[in-house]
């Protein structure tokens, strides 16, 4: 029996074992931006890490950090093969509004042929593909067709500080020819997709701050400052009424997509209103005029604003004057845009518009700007082949609107381009209620990623 024979059957006499393995994954908790869950975190990494060995992965560590435990393993056998960098994620978002799942978050639930959990698609599900992939080569071959590293974090959810001071530390013994991330979606179901594009982001708190404490309305209102008032006025400030940033600069280094590109999405099957009615839920579309869909989350930036905090909000009535208020705020950028600069750009702004009596103070959560990588790369091409062959349907390469900070340092640190071989879906409603995962996606991942990992070995 072929390699390829072999593998295929060592995959289907355990599809039933790697789900099973992987609802057992998703049972754990691994909240990670809430205190009370770092044991859950711990016990997730512990969980993953005896699975690369019994993948038949070597040097195989848990190795802590200032949060969250990384996790690191490498099988490097094969001479004259290239090294690829498998990257993943096992930590998860808060669940909350618990009322709104149709089942319990950390108790997998099969409906529809998908699985319902936090962290089934984003990033559990994509992450265990990797992992199951190698494990069947292994066992079939007793090796591997390239050499493979890994390395997983516990804080992509919170902004990934422990991965990037490790990479920083570490190149020498993470250099690669490529890293795999499957943490993005295919462009439509049975539709293989290869994300060749990330927008960045600058994210930011804002706190406003007017009197020293806060005051009674009727003796000091039409006099003292609002901080609530004042945050909100200058927010209306930032973007006009048709979703235009008005920071200055804010879109001057801007690199649109090339024609080529551009024609190429045109050609995708989308529909404007099944976009409309099926994923956003509102009345209507919003941002730049003048721009497609696609341009408008692909490859434009943004400016939002993710939630506003301050004076009282409790039951009944108190009619204060608040003294501080606070917002979050994001920015996402697009090639070319220089994350220092605009940075720069936004404190002047904020100075410059920052109501009288209002005092503002920005704290910087985390920046990182936009990547690409040519759909020419031999690694894009391999993968591409890896999923035309498994999905039986021509490989579409698109953009990710989201940002994926470790590809930029991926490619910063260790000077390697990324593969986005996502199997998720549009609708698979990543950090919000009743998240899924298309099992058959599970397993055709898989086997997709042995595809890839089989063209990699040398000729």
């Amino acid at each position: 029996m072929s390699d390829r024979n072999s593998c295929d059957a060592y995959l289907s006499a355990n599809k039933q074992r790697f789900q099973d393995e992987l609802f057992e994954l998703l049972r754990i908790p691994s909240v990670s931006t809430l205190p009370e869950h770092a044991p859950d975190l711990c016990r997730a990494a512990e969980f993953v890490a005896s699975k690369l060995r019994v993948a038949g992965l070597e040097n195989v560590a848990v190795i802590p950090t200032d949060k969250h435990p990384l996790i690191y393993g490498d099988w490097l056998h094969a001479s004259g093969a290239p090294t690829v960098l498998c990257y993943g994620h096992y930590d998860v978002q808060p669940a909350e509004p618990l009322e709104e799942w149709k089942s319990p978050p950390f108790e997998p639930t099969i409906r529809d042929g998908s699985v319902y959990a936090r962290g089934a698609a984003d990033d559990k599900g994509q992450l265990y593909i990797h992992i199951k992939a190698v494990e069947a080569l292994h066992a079939v071959r007793g090796d591997l067709p390239l050499n493979i590293k890994f390395l997983i974090e516990g804080e992509e959810e919170v902004g990934g500080e422990s991965i990037s001071a490790y990479l920083a530390a570490n190149r020498e013994k993470l250099e690669a020819d490529a890293a795999l991330i499957s943490d993005t979606s295919m462009y439509a179901p049975g539709l293989p997709s290869l994300d060749i594009g990330l927008r960045g982001m600058i994210y930011q708190e804002w706190e406003a701050s007017g009197p020293a404490q806060d005051l009674h309305s009727g003796m000091y209102g039409g006099a003292a400052p609002n901080a609530v008032f004042g945050l909100v006025e200058l927010l209306a400030k930032c973007k006009s009424a048709d979703g235009v940033c008005q920071i200055p600069g804010f879109y001057d280094d801007v690199e649109p997509p090339a024609r080529e590109e551009k024609e190429s999405w045109e050609r995708l099957p989308f529909s404007e209103t099944d976009y409309l009615e099926n994923e956003v839920g509102s009345s209507r579309l919003t941002g730049e005029p003048g721009y497609s869909v696609m341009e408008r989350t692909w490859a434009r930036p943004t400016f939002e604003v993710h939630g506003i905090g301050g004076g009282f909000t409790g039951p009944g009535a108190k009619t204060v004057i608040p003294a501080k208020a606070y917002a979050k705020v994001s920015m996402r950028l697009v090639p070319n845009q220089d994350p220092q600069k605009l940075l720069e750009a936004i404190e002047r702004f904020v100075a410059d518009n920052t109501p009288a009596g209002i005092r503002i103070r920005i704290r910087q959560m985390y920046a990182s700007p936009a990547s690409m990588v040519s759909p020419d790369n031999p690694f894009i091409q391999k993968a591409a082949a890896a999923l035309t062959e498994t999905f039986g349907a021509q490989t579409v390469f698109t953009r990710c609107g989201g940002s994926i900070p470790i590809v930029g340092e991926f490619l910063e640190e260790l000077g390697i381009p990324t593969v986005l071989m996502g199997f998720g879906l549009p609708d698979d409603s990543l950090h919000g209620p009743n998240e899924k995962f298309l099992l058959e996606n599970f397993q055709m991942g898989i086997r997709a990623v042995v595809n890839f990992f089989e063209s990699l070995a040398p000729a």
